[in-house]
C-alpha cells in the first residue's frame, strides 16, 4: 500500500511473515552459494538484520522476497571478497604449534629415512588428490602447482574467481586434512 503508515505492530507482523514465508528459500540459497555453513549463517542473519533495520527506519518495501534476494547477494559477495585464497603451506590452524605442508616434509638430505617418509607423504598427497571432485583438483594443480591466477583461470574455464576459490578452500580443507592424518600415523611410530 504506497504512502500507508504502518504502525509498529502493524511492522512487526509483516516482519514476522515476511520471515517465516522466505526463511527456508532464502537459506537454501545461501547454502548453494557458501559452503561453509557458519558462514552462510551469518550471510542469513545479516540478511535478516537488515530488513529489521529496514523496517525500523520506516523503509517498507512492497517487494520484501525480492530485496532479500538482493541483499543476499550482496553480503555473498562481500563475504568472497573478505576471503583470501588458501594455500597447503598455509599453517593448518591458527595456534604457534600448527605445521604447514612443508613443515611435513623432511627434506631429502637428512638421509633415508627422511627420504622415504618424504616420498610417503608426497603418495599420500597424490591419492588425497585423486579422491578429490575433478573441479576441485583442477584448480588446486593450477594455481598451487602451476601458479596460475585465478582471474587467469576465471576467464580461461568461465567459472567466477569466488567459485573458483571456494573449490580450491575446499581442496586444501580435504588435502590438510589427509596430511594431518599421515603426520599423526608418522608420530605414532
Amino acid at each position: 500500500m504506497p504512502g500507508k503508515e504502518w504502525t509498529v505492530d502493524e511492522q512487526d507482523q509483516l516482519l514476522a511473515e515476511a520471515l517465516k514465508r522466505d526463511e527456508p528459500r532464502l537459506r537454501s540459497f545461501i547454502r548453494k552459494r557458501v559452503l561453509d555453513t557458519a558462514d552462510a549463517e551469518d550471510v542469513l542473519q545479516d540478511v535478516f538484520y537488515e530488513l529489521i533495520a529496514a523496517y525500523r527506519l520506516m523503509k517498507p518495501m512492497e517487494q520484501v522476497t525480492a530485496w532479500l534476494y538482493r541483499v543476499a547477494r550482496n553480503r555473498i559477495t562481500d563475504l568472497f571478497r573478505r576471503q583470501k585464497a588458501v594455500s597447503l603451506n598455509d599453517p593448518i590452524a591458527d595456534d604457534d604449534e600448527s605445521l604447514a605442508f612443508e613443515d611435513l616434509l623432511p627434506t631429502p638430505d637428512a638421509g633415508p629415512d627422511a627420504i622415504y617418509a618424504r616420498n610417503l607423504l608426497l603418495e599420500a598427497l597424490d591419492a588425497a588428490l585423486d579422491e578429490l571432485p575433478a573441479n576441485q583438483r583442477e584448480v588446486f594443480v593450477a594455481h598451487e602447482l602451476l601458479g596460475r591466477s585465478f582471474k587467469e583461470l576465471s576467464e580461461e574455464t568461465g567459472v567466477s574467481v569466488n567459485t573458483l576459490l571456494a573449490r580450491k578452500r575446499y581442496a586444501v580443507l580435504h588435502l590438510r586434512e589427509r596430511l594431518q592424518e599421515m603426520d599423526e600415523r608418522f608420530g605414532k611410530k
